[in-house]
């Protein structure tokens, strides 16, 4: 069952009674921790955005500037890929992981580690040496700038999947869990005071009955009331006034 007015099938007792407390106890907690991780991702995620954008933007700038040097290079010195492939012996750029933990959430985040000198430092020598090493460097910039945005790109989707379930989670605790188990302890507190109502119903009958079965027993009405005390005689209507009334002289 589900909505404002579903509530769970349970028998009202004191023990039910106490367990549903402390489960709506427990699901307030657990809206409340979850609100709080939502908010620290939420705000975690802004960031990430923003850098997401600004990281773009300096990647089409630095990759224009790649493509410019590359012609540069072209010009001057010719087509060189085949030489720098055949002299490359090792990788110059490697991307280390690491794990940052954002309110309980593992986000991994990439980092460029470059190896000093290179393998095809002569190439370029002859004519062109200085447009080569100015693409190098631009190149080298770009793969930073693009480690840099696959770790946030990467962060940003993990987040955002996180945050999707959080509130999923929040909005079904809040709308659903909360509302079922109140309704279920509305439930059992008018059912036990019902309970309590027919119970002192029934005791005051079985009361009344043995009230009614100890007069029989005694031979006495059990309907009749309480005895009333000897009315006192009413000499007004006789005597009149007792002060002011005279009586015989009484001879000795």
């Amino acid at each position: 069952m589900s909505g404002s007015g579903a509530r769970e099938n349970v028998f009202a007792t004191r023990m039910a009674l106490t367990n549903t407390k402390l489960r709506l106890k427990g699901a307030q907690t657990g809206h409340s921790l979850l609100a709080k991780k939502r908010d620290a991702l939420t705000t975690r995620f802004r960031a990430i955005l923003k850098k997401v954008d600004e990281a773009k933007r300096k990647m089409g700038r630095v990759m224009q500037l790649a493509s410019f040097s590359m012609a540069e290079v072209t010009y001057a010195t010719g087509d060189i890929a085949y030489l720098v492939q055949e002299q490359a012996k090792q990788a110059a750029f490697k991307v280390k992981a690491k794990q940052e933990n954002v309110s309980g959430v593992v986000i991994p985040a990439f980092e460029v580690d470059r190896v000093a000198g290179s393998d095809f430092n002569l190439t370029g020598l002859g004519r062109g040496g200085q447009q080569v090493l100015k693409a190098k460097e631009v190149y080298a910039k770009a793969i930073e700038t693009l480690v840099e945005l696959a770790s946030l790109q990467t962060a940003f989707m993990i987040l955002d999947d996180v945050i999707r379930a959080t509130n999923r989670r929040v909005n079904a605790i809040e709308h659903v869990v909360i509302p079922r188990l109140e309704n279920t302890i509305k439930y059992i507190l008018s059912e036990l005071d019902e309970m309590d109502r027919e119970e002192f119903f029934r005791l005051k009958k079985v009361q009344g009955k043995k009230k009614k079965d100890k007069a029989a027993r005694e031979g006495k009405d059990p309907d009749a009331t309480e005895q009333q005390p000897p009315e006192f005689e009413d000499f007004s209507e006789e005597g009149g006034d007792l002060l002011s009334s005279k009586d015989a002289d009484v001879i000795f």
